[in-house]
């Protein structure tokens, strides 16, 4: 597998900061960010969240709360710990709202069920920012924004002109 193949598949680098044009969107969908659980100082002047929680403090094993902002820390081991748990988060009631950008893998077992959520299909492939803020060209996937709410007009709106809108349904409402 040549080098470009691999990063496809999981660069091991989960340092991708969301361009600002999403996070406004975002911003507005859910009126403020009371957190962002996948992030770090660099981050935060972008998404500004009220407080965010960084590697150390682990996100995954941490209760989200509020209105939520989630980068996904895109990697294999990642793909379905962080499906479950923003889905747990939200379900759970401690989330009210949230907005989380990943891939638009929806050939994959982990990103099925959150079909079931509204979601913008980003236009064209997002060049997300490295760490030195440099836009990274070449994203070999599209990206989506799953949204949990209850605000379907407040997202539609926000998020209408960067993307295509699918309103979710899961088995029940069929």
């Amino acid at each position: 597998m040549d080098e470009h193949q691999l990063i496809n598949q999981d660069s091991g680098n989960t340092e991708w900061y969301t361009p600002s044009e999403i996070i406004e969107a975002a911003r507005n969908t859910l009126g403020i960010i009371s957190l962002d659980p996948f992030s770090c100082a660099k981050a935060n002047l972008v998404v500004k969240a009220s407080s965010y929680m960084d590697k150390q403090d682990d996100g995954f094993t941490r209760d989200w709360y509020g209105s939520v902002w989630c980068n996904h820390p895109f990697s294999r081991n990642n793909n379905k710990r962080i499906a479950n748990k923003i889905i747990t988060e939200y379900t759970s009631g401690r989330v009210r709202s949230a907005c989380m950008i990943s891939f638009a893998a929806t050939s994959e077992k982990w990103f099925q069920p959150l079909l079931a959520y509204p979601q913008c299909f980003l236009h064209g492939r997002t060049n997300y920012y490295d760490e030195n803020g440099i836009k990274v060209k070449g994203v070999t996937k599209g990206s989506v924004v799953t949204y949990f709410g209850d605000d379907l007009d407040k997202f539609y709106d926000s998020f209408n002109h960067l993307g295509t809108i699918k309103i979710g349904v899961s088995k029940g409402d069929n």
